[in-house]
């Protein structure tokens, strides 16, 4: 996704000059949606393409991927009062640089990500790290858990990581592996320090899908890992898979390969699932319209089933969701485009899935991104609150154009 953050940044411009105006045509949306925090640039972290975790007193996480002392990114800390408070710089060398997409907590309230580039191997600026920051007293420590090389481990891991029941972490690289095409690893604590890394799948790039994706795996109660790629598969447009460990062994089994219009193509976000058992994800391409879709896995019978909940039509409806669906209390979905909204920014829009009575899903507008100085251009998506309020991170907006953390109220 980092080409997309060039792709962007000539908005910039158009954003600032039409800010006036924005303010006056979203007036309706702003007693849903607040600003809590704004990114200067600068010392506080710069381009928060990251997703957001909350512990249990409200307080959110999530990372930058420039900005800081050194320019190499960031991981901070927003409190509910809106107050952001760096706890790692990172410098590009061998602790890292550039951490997309955020940060998980255990349930020590340690912190774990991951680095695109920095630590070392064969990649040039570095094939990335994971990493882990501990809390002592409220002095943070970072640690390099694992430096990529390049090999057969992979390089460039660019998504948060999930954590199982025994602390082993999980995640993906979207490069290299024994075929180049990423890998899926775990990463296991060892007893006195230190942990160990294996690799429990390498992409084909064939009907396994390649590259894996930007977003954090599922873990599902029983151990289960579930994960999207976002290219490959049997038709080329991405797949939704799931990994079982049967005596030690992983296996991997392919659920579903997308089949572009009027399906879905190229899932970046990752899925959820509900009560049932049943898979949600979205994808950033095809549909009816070419502008994504929001998509259901149905399990039954030993097989899966796909259908096409939503074909976004672009305009102020919103197009190209990049980001993971969040379910509310009531079974709605809950998602954030990349591109589309309001007319004068196409900042991406917060859009609401509700079922009907008939099983029928009815897709409407929730808010749409004004820009700076509020927030703009949502690659990720929300995480929510035991009071129904959500909270996510632009890229873009707040009152430098740098990234801002916002509070969205249905």
């Amino acid at each position: 996704m980092r080409g997309r953050r060039f792709l962007h940044s000539a908005n910039r411009i158009l954003v600032t000059c039409a800010a006036m105006a924005l303010l006056a045509t979203v007036a309706w949306a702003a007693s849903a949606a607040k600003l809590i925090y704004s990114f200067a640039g600068s010392g506080d972290g710069e381009y928060t393409d990251t997703e957001l975790v909350m512990d249990s007193v409200g307080n959110l996480y999530g990372t930058s991927v420039q900005g800081g002392t050194y320019g190499g990114g960031t991981v901070f800390q927003v409190t509910p009062a809106g107050v952001h408070t760096v706890l790692y710089d990172f410098t590009g060398g061998a602790d890292g640089g550039e951490p997309y997409k955020g940060v998980t907590l255990d349930t020590q309230g340690n912190l774990y990500g991951t680095a695109v580039t920095g630590g070392g191997g064969s990649c040039e600026g570095g094939c990335g790290v994971a990493f882990k920051l501990s809390n002592s007293g409220g002095v943070w420590t970072q640690t390099v858990i694992h430096t990529f090389t390049g090999g057969n481990d992979g390089s460039g891991p660019g998504s948060p990581v999930a954590i199982d029941k025994q602390g082993n972490v999980y995640g993906t690289t979207p490069t290299g592996g024994a075929n180049g095409m990423g890998v899926v690893y775990q990463l296991r604590p060892g007893a006195t320090g230190g942990w160990t890394l294996r690799v429990i799948h390498t992409f084909t790039g064939g009907s396994d899908g390649g590259g894996g994706s930007a977003s954090r795996l599922m873990i599902d109660a029983t151990g289960n890992l579930y994960g999207v790629c976002t290219v490959g598969g049997t038709n080329g447009f991405g797949t939704v898979y799931k990994m079982s460990s049967v005596q030690g062994k992983w296996q991997f089994t392919t659920l579903y390969a997308f089949k572009d219009q009027p399906d879905g193509a190229l899932p970046y976000g990752g899925v959820i699932s509900d009560k049932a058992g049943n898979l949600y994800g979205t994808t950033y391409y095809a549909g009816v319209h070419d502008l994504g879709t929001v998509y259901k896995l149905t399990h039954g019978n030993g097989t899966w089933t796909e259908s096409v909940l939503y074909s976004f039509k672009g305009g102020t409806d919103g197009a190209s969701p990049i980001s993971s669906l969040v379910a509310d209390a009531a079974g709605n979905l809950y998602g954030t485009t990349s591109d589309g909204g309001a007319a004068a920014c196409v900042c991406g829009v917060i859009f609401k899935l509700t079922r009907g009575a008939t099983g029928k899903w009815t897709e409407s507008v929730a808010y749409r991104f004004p820009g700076m100085p509020q927030p703009g251009f949502a690659y990720n998506g929300m995480v929510g609150d035991s009071a129904g309020n959500f909270y996510g991170a632009t890229v873009h907006g707040g009152s430098g154009n740098d990234g801002a953390i916002y509070q969205f109220t249905p």
